[in-house]
């Protein structure tokens, strides 16, 4: 770029201004003399401009665009175009063959653009424009890798890779990816077969020790009728052993007859509550439980369970469990117990044992080369956000600047200028230096010093009675 920029101007308001006429005067900006630029800042609201380009300028993000944010820019669009006289052209679509491919983020743009439109289905278009790029999820719905690190299942070509995505989503969710799709990442993946490893490591503990299983398969059940009347058989044992204790407390512990009469006049049901309270069969000093006969009727069907597939295969099909047998089982199903708690790998448990050896023998490294290849595409598909600003300030820019730089807009008469808001009609004239102030009463402090006649009004619509932001309308009139 020249040392020197020979510059243009025009003369509109009782002062010069710059024309920008050219690509070279766009990179020439930063040179041109700040005392000759007609504003120095604007803010990001209340213009009749696009906000969301006003937005990608304001990089500080304080509401206001300044001229170094408007320098940088400028150079950034320039840099990002063969030919920076594209600019002046404020065309709304973008060609490709316009982007710099010889800089290395014009390349990246380019390359972001085109798999943009592959993915909308646009087979080989010229330009892409802001609605190309308005939808995400859109542009990576026809394709299983978009570059987020999510992986739905139809991005594996094999059904048994499918089905171990399709379990970790099961187990633990899913994760949406940019198309929409549930998906897994990799960090999933990764807890997914820590988890499967970890339940597969417990159960070898079970495995290995014949004491964890005393009946196999058939253990878990067993240990669940076990656990329904645990409580309420150790209450038993324990009102035995009170009453050879002291046998003056045998009525109590058999429960007082008048506590019989409070619920005997009421409709009952075997499964009344009042009837699971009393003891589970009648107390004695050392009386073995009855398993059969004389039981507490509220107990009966979780004593047979616990009968049939805890004593019988334990102990023997008797009538009657004494203590001490009690107290053998208690401690035949403790190993077990403490393995159950020792639990590991609860997240995939739902999938079964089987299911998830056969998962831990494949699929981890299949679904790794997956993601991978989704996160090689990850620079042009976060390169979106740049491609939709680049098409933005071509669209923008130079408008912008003829209302920033210079009142270009303003002084032409051929358009209106960004700030203005409409024209204001007063006695039959039209004003049409009409501008939008969000904070009136800020405002005021300084409008003396303006030297033109104020007014602010509030604006209401017609018919609906919705009232405009307080603003502020004030005016020169011309001719």
């Amino acid at each position: 770029m020249s040392t020197h920029h020979t510059w243009k101007f025009f003369r509109a308001g009782g002062f010069d201004q710059v024309r920008l006429e050219s690509g070279s005067d766009l990179l020439a900006l930063e040179q041109l003399d700040q005392k000759l630029w007609v504003a120095l800042a604007c803010p990001t609201t209340g213009l009749e401009f696009d906000s969301r380009t006003l937005a990608l300028i304001d990089t500080d993000k304080d509401g206001r665009i300044r001229a170094p944010e408007i320098i940088a820019a400028t150079k950034w669009a320039t840099s990002c175009l063969k030919n920076p006289d594209d600019l002046l052209k404020s065309s709304p679509a973008l060609p490709l063959a316009a982007i710099n491919d010889q800089h290395p983020e014009g390349k990246q743009l380019l390359a972001s653009a085109r798999q943009i439109l592959v993915n909308l289905g646009k087979g080989e278009p010229t330009a892409i424009t802001l609605e190309d790029t308005s939808d995400t999820a859109k542009i990576f719905i026809q394709t299983n890798f978009n570059g987020d690190g999510i992986v739905p299942a139809e991005s594996a070509t094999d059904e048994a890779t499918k089905g171990i995505i399709n379990d970790i989503i099961t187990c633990l969710g899913p994760e949406i990816d940019r198309s929409g799709k549930p998906g897994v990442s990799q960090a999933k993946v990764d807890f997914f077969f820590a988890e499967s490893q970890a339940y597969s490591d417990w159960w070898k503990k079970a495995e290995s020790d014949a004491t964890v299983l005393p009946l196999g398969d058939k253990t878990a059940g067993a240990a669940a009728a076990l656990s329904a009347v645990k409580a309420k058989v150790n209450d038993y044992f324990t009102r035995c052993r009170l009453a050879a204790f002291d046998p003056r407390a045998i009525n109590a512990l058999n429960r007082e007859e008048k506590e019989y009469l409070t619920f005997a006049a009421k409709d009952l049901t075997i499964t009344s509550g009042e009837i699971a309270a009393f003891p589970l069969a009648s107390v004695a000093p050392g009386k073995p439980l009855p398993l059969s006969d004389a039981l507490n009727p509220a107990w009966a069907e979780a004593m047979a369970r616990f009968r049939a597939e805890v004593v019988k295969p334990l102990i023997n099909d008797s009538d009657v469990l004494t203590e001490a047998a009690w107290g053998k089982i208690i401690a035949t199903f403790t190993p077990y117990d403490n393995w159950l708690a020792a639990k590991t790998g609860a997240a995939v448990e739902k999938l079964g044992l089987q299911r998830i050896l056969a998962i831990l023998g494949s699929g981890k490294e299949t679904i790794a080369a997956l993601i991978a290849k989704d996160k090689a595409l990850e620079p042009e598909s976060n390169a979106i956000a740049v491609v939709e600003k680049l098409i933005r300030y071509h669209r923008d820019l130079y408008h912008l600047l003829n209302n920033f730089v210079s009142f270009r807009d303003f002084y032409s008469r051929k358009e209106k200028a960004v700030f203005q808001a409409g024209t204001l009609y007063l006695d039959q004239r039209a004003c049409d230096l009409c501008l939008t102030v969000e904070d009136p009463g800020k405002h005021a402090i300084m409008a003396g010093l303006s030297g033109t006649y104020l007014a602010y009004c509030d604006c209401f619509r017609k018919g609906s009675g919705e009232k405009a932001n307080r603003g502020c309308l004030h005016g020169w009139r011309f001719g």
